[in-house]
């Protein structure tokens, strides 16, 4: 409690366990900062490699649809040859 203030001492206590909450909360605050930041950080590396798999995906069916037709292809020039 402040003494000898030209204040009232119920506003300066008042002032002061606002500051002292302030600081109390602070490390509580930035760790759940810390904590939001670290999970969606997460969330778009799993995006990204879900839009990665997905493009492989589509690569692979690519590629079985182009082997597919080419073998029948093949299939088709062997019954005539």
């Amino acid at each position: 409690m402040a003494d000898h203030t030209p204040v009232n001492s119920q506003i300066t206590d008042a002032v002061t366990q606002s500051n002292v909450k302030v600081l109390g909360e602070a490390p509580a605050q930035s760790m759940a900062l810390i904590y939001q930041t670290m999970a969606h950080s997460i969330s778009l590396a799993m995006e990204n490699a879900q839009q990665a798999q997905g493009g492989l995906q589509q690569i692979g069916n690519a590629v079985t649809s182009s082997a597919i037709t080419m073998i029948m292809n093949a299939a088709k020039q062997f019954e005539k040859g």
